[in-house]
């Protein structure tokens, strides 16, 4: 390996020849690649196929996918998958694997974040909101559909399911939340302390104006769940709010619906 400028250049003929230190650097970058050729395969189908297909045939190809790579990764670490999770999984203390769990969802979130920032500093501000909410139209119905696999919900949940749903997402690993019931008929969701909002207002900065985002985001997650729900907007950045939320949104299924 040698240095041009702050560049590393990589001079080995042959993955075989490198340095320990390089070798592994070029194993976590296929890692990287096998995320996003999965990425960008559901994503051809989706544009194909439309987001319901495509979510019904990567039900199949992330199974088959899952088994495949992680049998093979369990030979190469050393450890044993018991009904298609790590053995070392089912072994750990509960508040570890909450811990994981909440870790996962502050990675997800900064890498969100991450996204963001990059588009923003090479383009612009408009150009990052477009992008992310976009982005949402897409991650939202997955995460709904995804959520509604490993819950076993039915194809119409109803309020009751996306209650239930809710709490099962990646924000609820991060932010407060809470669940005002206003009858058999509708309900409020309200974000509480979100982590983002909350760091703005810390640094002294105004409210980051989301609402765009998250007209798009509760919509396709509430319809998700079931499609007879509607969502409405009771306040998000850049509107005003009280002290106690920072967004509200009231989900419901119309009368006889």
């Amino acid at each position: 390996m040698a240095e041009t400028g702050s560049k590393r250049v990589i001079t080995a003929e042959k993955p075989e020849d490198l340095s320990q230190e390089d070798m592994a650097r070029l194993i976590v970058d296929m890692f990287h690649r096998n995320m996003v050729h999965y990425t960008l395969w559901f994503n051809a189908v989706e544009h194909q196929f439309g987001i319901t297909r495509a979510l019904e045939i990567m039900k199949k190809a992330r199974k088959d996918s899952y088994d495949i790579q992680m049998g093979r990764m369990a030979k190469v670490f050393g450890f044993e998958m018991v009904d298609g999770i790590p053995k070392p999984f089912l072994e750990m203390p509960k508040e570890k694997l909450i811990n994981i769990m909440n870790n996962l969802g502050v990675n997800w979130l900064a890498n969100d974040g991450v996204w963001f920032q990059a588009v923003e500093s090479m383009r612009d501000m408009y150009d990052a909101k477009r992008c992310n909410d976009t982005c949402w139209t897409r991650y939202s119905p997955f995460e709904a559909w995804s959520i509604k696999e490993f819950l076993g919900l039915p194809r119409d949940a109803g309020l009751e399911g996306l209650k239930q749903a809710l709490r099962y997402r990646m924000y609820a690993r991060i932010n407060v939340q809470s669940i005002i019931d206003e009858g058999p008929n509708s309900f409020i969701f309200q974000m509480n302390d979100c982590r983002v909002q909350s760091a703005r207002k810390r640094r002294g900065l105004d409210d980051y104006p989301c609402k765009s985002a998250g007209l798009v985001e509760y919509r396709h997650f509430g319809e998700s769940i079931d499609s007879r729900i509607l969502c409405e907007c009771i306040g998000c950045p850049p509107d005003e709010h009280p002290d106690e939320w920072f967004c509200a949104w009231r989900f419901s299924i119309p009368e006889g619906a």
